[in-house]
């Protein structure tokens, strides 16, 4: 049985949002970090979720935008804390594949019709 590139794309994005969601608030809860220093994490967790359903309407925007965020959450990451490398990567890999599997779904799609 094949999958298609889309299902994969999509389990691959919301697991990586939704991990990230539940890492952020089940860190603050057990951490007692004050809610005014908890919710720009929860922003970014709402952030990634909302990225990774936004392919579900719009494959080659949603494409775009997780490949965008994949590379700046990278980048960004590997500046701010460069000795953490696994953690840049489990930040920036998911949302970077899923991206390209949305992208070259769609462009397998449009080559077929």
């Amino acid at each position: 049985m094949k999958l298609p590139l889309a299902l994969l794309a999509r389990a691959l994005a919301l697991l990586w949002a939704g991990f990230w969601m539940f890492f952020f608030v089940v860190e603050s809860a057990v951490w007692h970090t004050p809610v005014s220093l908890a919710l720009p994490w929860v922003g970014v967790g709402l952030l990634f979720i909302f990225s990774a359903l936004v392919p579900w309407r719009w494959e080659m925007i949603g494409g775009l935008l997780l490949v965008v965020i994949g590379l700046s959450a990278g980048v960004v990451h590997a500046i701010w804390w460069p000795s953490r490398l696994l953690t840049t990567v489990a930040f920036s890999a998911p949302p970077l594949a899923a991206g390209i599997l949305f992208l070259t779904h769609r462009r397998s799609v449009t080559a077929n019709a």
